[in-house]
């Protein structure tokens, strides 16, 4: 039986993109209203649910858990460089969790 939590949140980025894999530093914590049960796994998708800022606003996840997972904005890299300025000016991001 798998379980199913949703959110919303409110998220900027005033740091530069971030490019040194692992560093999560930068990220943003969001709890879950309900923690999972233990031992599940679980996965979350989000997705940008405004049109703030003019650069495109990828999103990445980190430190998914029962409780939690973390967050941040990473406007579009390539080739090891930011092809826009990283900061972004603050969005809506919409999220679905879930158990497998």
């Amino acid at each position: 039986m798998s379980l199913l939590q949703t959110g919303k949140l409110q998220l900027n980025s005033t740091h530069a993109t971030e490019t040194t894999g692992g560093d999560i530093s930068t990220f943003t914590q969001v709890a879950f209203p309900t923690p999972f049960p233990e031992n599940t796994n679980v996965i979350v998708v989000p997705f940008v649910q405004t049109f703030n800022g003019p650069d495109t606003p990828g999103l990445r996840i980190a430190d998914v858990t029962t409780t939690g997972f973390k967050i941040r904005f990473n406007e579009l890299v390539g080739t090891g460089r930011a092809l826009s300025d990283g900061p972004h000016t603050t969005e809506t991001i919409g999220w679905i969790a879930t158990t497998v």
